[in-house]
């Protein structure tokens, strides 16, 4: 099998420590195998390894990959909003895991706009549509929404803001399936049957995802609203792209890896993927290589079941890697007993105040975001 490579050739080759080899190959940047002739051991392909190497060599930062290939005249998009420095978040400049101690979600999209719209909005609104989950109702509100309000472009800032904000109004109203007042935490609770600690999980969850700077679903909110689309429908660009099993569909992993431990045990669920060679859902993250700082908020904040704890202990132990974020909102969710698509809605839910705060930022900026392609099909005849 002269295309795949042993551990051993590719640490060597690639100068790395065996945690990191795992960790490549959680996030889906060398694929592995079992070993024909040994289940215990993994092999790694060749062409990936090399490719890594290459890169190393070259010695090429990200952005400057990706100024050669998003978009006309603006490949890294700037952005007052949020970034990730230090193996920290900040929201606005601001710690978003200190925020989380005593932000609410409305005063934390409220800072992500800018300090801009009302933090709360009391007005008359429809009740959410019928539908058969939350899930469903989150699509028929924002392309209900969509489909009537005019553009946004050409439109003043602290207009759009307001609008923003009567939005997420609607979006909880969607994610919970009733028409309510107050903070969006208390509303959750009220639809989910929670206690007060329960209300303040929620409420720490909200602000801890309300924005992750330049992320799949936030740059297709970008795009969107960078052709002058409505806030409601930049949003739904990026409900779409959250949907997705890589992005805001992540949670349905971590479950099957958890029901993986149910059925056997966390130890036995860890050491079977490490002889495939698979990922780890729900550990690890490329942006936060000494955690995610966000699901080591969360998490000390309540006790997990002894079957997340367990099966948290067994994979950090074998792996060195540390949950993230989607492992962190899936053991929340079961310590609360939260319907099974909980983790998304909480996801959607909270990134709507990032979506439409970047979404107001792309259209003050007045440019359409409009890469290129570099082609590599038949060519063309001459």
């Amino acid at each position: 099998m002269t295309d795949w490579l042993d551990a051993d050739q590719v640490l060597e080759r690639l100068g790395i420590r065996p945690q990191t080899l795992y960790a490549y190959v959680s996030r889906g940047r060398i694929e592995a195998s079992a070993h024909p002739h040994d289940p215990r051991r993994s092999l790694y392909r060749a062409s990936d390894v090399a490719a890594l190497a290459q890169k190393k060599a070259r010695g090429r930062r990200a952005a400057d990959v990706a100024a050669q290939a998003i978009a006309w005249g603006e490949p890294v998009l700037p952005s007052a909003i949020t970034t990730i420095a230090g193996g920290r978040l900040w929201y606005r400049g601001q710690d978003a895991v200190s925020l989380a101690e005593r932000l609410g979600f409305e005063e934390t999209a409220r800072l992500l706009r800018g300090g801009h719209g009302a933090a709360l909005r009391s007005v008359q609104r429809p009740a959410p549509p019928l539908a058969h989950d939350a899930r469903a109702r989150l699509f028929l509100t924002l392309a209900a929404r969509a489909g009537r309000e005019p553009p946004a472009r050409g439109r003043a800032p602290l207009a759009l803001a307001m609008e923003a904000a009567d939005l997420l109004e609607a979006v909880v109203d969607a994610a919970t399936g009733q028409t309510g007042e107050g903070p969006a935490h208390a509303r959750f609770a009220a639809a989910w049957g929670l206690d007060a600690a329960g209300a303040d999980l929620v409420r720490r969850t909200l602000v801890l995802l309300a924005d992750h700077e330049l992320n799949a679903s936030t740059f297709a909110a970008r795009v969107a609203a960078s052709t002058g689309a409505s806030l409601s429908a930049a949003c739904l660009a990026g409900l779409s792209a959250l949907s997705g099993p890589l992005h805001g569909g992540m949670a349905a992993r971590v479950e099957a890896f958890v029901e993986e431990a149910e059925r056997r045990d966390p130890g036995h669920a860890v050491s079977a993927r490490l002889v495939r060679g698979v990922s780890m859902p729900g550990f690890d993250h490329p942006l936060y290589p000494d955690g995610d700082p966000r699901a080591a908020a969360l998490l000390p904040a309540f006790e997990a079941p002894p079957l997340l704890a367990s099966l948290r202990t067994a994979t950090e132990d074998a792996t060195g890697l540390s949950p993230n974020i989607d492992f962190a909102l899936v053991t929340l969710a079961r310590t609360l007993k939260l319907p099974p698509d909980a983790p998304f809605i909480l996801f959607a839910t909270a990134r709507s105040a990032g979506w439409t705060a970047h979404a107001i930022e792309q259209l003050q900026t007045g440019r359409l975001i409009r890469p290129r392609a570099r082609y590599v099909g038949e060519a063309p005849p001459t």
